[in-house]
Formats: C-alpha cells, sequence, structure tokens
C-alpha cells in the first residue's frame, strides 16, 4: 500500500518547489516532509525529486504525483456523493492541465474561470507549445492538455477542438521599411520576425509555405501572446498571430497581412487521462464547449 501522507508531500513539494514551502502548506515541518519524501524514495528504490531551485520531480515522481492528483479527484467525488465524509473547511484539490499560450490568452482562460467558479478545484495551468504540450501528460504532470497532436498518449482519450486560424502580420510601417519590395525569400532573410519560443516552428513554416523552399529568419524571442501584438504594433517584427488577437487591429489597419490569403490552420485536440474523475469529465464538457464556439472548423492542413 501506499503511504499517502507521503505521497501528498511529493506532490506538495513538486507544486510549491521547495521543501520549506511545500511544509507550510502542509502544516508540518520541513523536516517531517523531508522524512516523508526519503521514505517514499526508499519504498520506491528511486529518486522522485530533483533538489535545486525549484526543486522538480523525476519521471518517476511526476507518475506518483499524478497518481496522487487522480486520488484527490475521486475523492472530491465521492465527498460529493457522501457529504458527511466532506471536510468542513472547503478544501480544494488541484487539477494540473498543459495548453498552449495563444489559447490561454484567446478562448480558454475564460472557459476555464468559468469552470473553477463552480468547482472545488485549484486549478494548475502549465503552459507550452502545442506540439509539446502533450509531454507534460505524457510525463505524469498534467491530466489533461490542449495539444496539436491528434493521437493521445498511452491512457488518455483525444477529442478534437477545432483549428486556430494564424496570420502572418506586421505595421504598415515595417511592411514599407522591410517589405516595399514585395514579401520573398530574400526579405524575410532579412527582416526581423517574433517567435514565441525557440519551440516555435510556425513563422518557419509559413515561411516556407510561401517561398517553397526553407529560409533562415531573424528572430526576437517573447513568451507572451499580447507581447507579441504590442510588439508587432510598434514595428519590432512581424510574426504569426491568432486571428482573435489580431482581428481588430487588421480591421482598423494598425496590422497588415504580409500576403493575403495565406492563413495557417493550427488543429488542436483535448488530451485527458482516462478513468480519472468527474471533476476532470466536467471541465472537458466545459473546455469542449468553448472551443466549439471559439475555433474554426479544420479546413485544410496546417
Amino acid at each position: 500500500m501506499l503511504d499517502y501522507a507521503a505521497l501528498a508531500a511529493l506532490a506538495a513539494v513538486v507544486r510549491e518547489g521547495s521543501f520549506e514551502r511545500a511544509a507550510r502548506a502542509l502544516h508540518v515541518t520541513p523536516s517531517a516532509v523531508s522524512q516523508r519524501i526519503r521514505w517514499l524514495e526508499e519504498r520506491s528504490g528511486c529518486a522522485l525529486v530533483v533538489r535545486g531551485q525549484p526543486c522538480t520531480a523525476t519521471e518517476a515522481g511526476r507518475r506518483l504525483c499524478q497518481h496522487v492528483d487522480r486520488v484527490r479527484l475521486l475523492e472530491q467525488e465521492l465527498q460529493g456523493a457522501l457529504p458527511t465524509l466532506a471536510p468542513q473547511d472547503g478544501v480544494r484539490v488541484p487539477l494540473p492541465v498543459a495548453v498552449n499560450a495563444d489559447s490561454l490568452a484567446t478562448w480558454f482562460a475564460p472557459a476555464l474561470a468559468a469552470f473553477a467558479a463552480d468547482a472545488p478545484v485549484l486549478m494548475q495551468v502549465a503552459v507550452d507549445d502545442e506540439e509539446h504540450t502533450a509531454g507534460w501528460l505524457r510525463s505524469g504532470a498534467v491530466l489533461a492538455a490542449v495539444s496539436s497532436a491528434p493521437r493521445a498518449p498511452a491512457g488518455c482519450n483525444s477529442q478534437p477542438l477545432g483549428a486556430m486560424r494564424y496570420v502572418a502580420a506586421a505595421s504598415p510601417a515595417f511592411m514599407q521599411r522591410h517589405f516595399a519590395d514585395g514579401v520573398g525569400a530574400g526579405s524575410l532573410a532579412r527582416a526581423p520576425s517574433l517567435v514565441f519560443s525557440t519551440k516555435d516552428e510556425l513563422q518557419q513554416r509559413w515561411a516556407r509555405r510561401v517561398c517553397h523552399r526553407h529560409v533562415e529568419l531573424p528572430r526576437h524571442t517573447l513568451p507572451s501572446s499580447q507581447a507579441f501584438v504590442t510588439a508587432a504594433l510598434a514595428g519590432m517584427g512581424w510574426g504569426m498571430h491568432p486571428l482573435p488577437l489580431v482581428a481588430d487591429a487588421l480591421r482598423r489597419g494598425m496590422l497588415v497581412e504580409l500576403v493575403a490569403g495565406t492563413a495557417l490552420e493550427v488543429p488542436l485536440y483535448w488530451h485527458q487521462a482516462r478513468a480519472a474523475s468527474g471533476l476532470l469529465d466536467g471541465l472537458t464538457r466545459v473546455v469542449l464547449g468553448a472551443a466549439r464556439a471559439a475555433l474554426g472548423p479544420v479546413q485544410g492542413a496546417a
């Protein structure tokens, strides 16, 4: 049998990032947390926590954290059916999910807020590129994810959400400065672009589609969807923007497409761990409803 006090200590260390903050969250001493983690590591025969600033979980540790997250959700569901078992202090359970930044900045955050307003949960949102969020689910760090991968990791279900449409856009002044003679491989190789992170390949994919060959793009890195828009409006560079964030700026002429009619579609999917709980099923219903209202149908490959 697993020691759930030790598992709770492990989850708290990973969530809080340190043994001291985990101890405060659990209302015990740091020594007690350390002893529980040590016992769990001896029992499992492997390291579960990488001590550092912050502390992080090993792969085995992440899987145990996912297990305790599932148990907490199931216990919360049981308490709903048997109110006499429910704690009197209104305890909320962690519900970890992963999502790409552009979804979070547009349709996902309102859906999450609506769900969390009525559900006894504490949402823990990890942000990563849509091509990499499934890795968080595969590792056990989260229980659900918005992903561009159609196939879910083993032990998870996948449901289509729709397609996020991206447009290559820049300010009129930037266009005049860098693309006065047209958009092509030469001008794109000189004009600064905007990327979210080194994982962001949208600009490269768009350039390959337009130029029919690889183009090495100079890049500014801005890890924020809103900062992308702000930087583009200020003439810092061109970027691939989710249409919902820039529709008004395009309509008002504050941003213009580099090449009209060349939007990229990125199909998105909702992956969730099987046999988790009614709370996760409830979040899934809210997410699917919000996606249907906000995202377009997939009309072609991205």
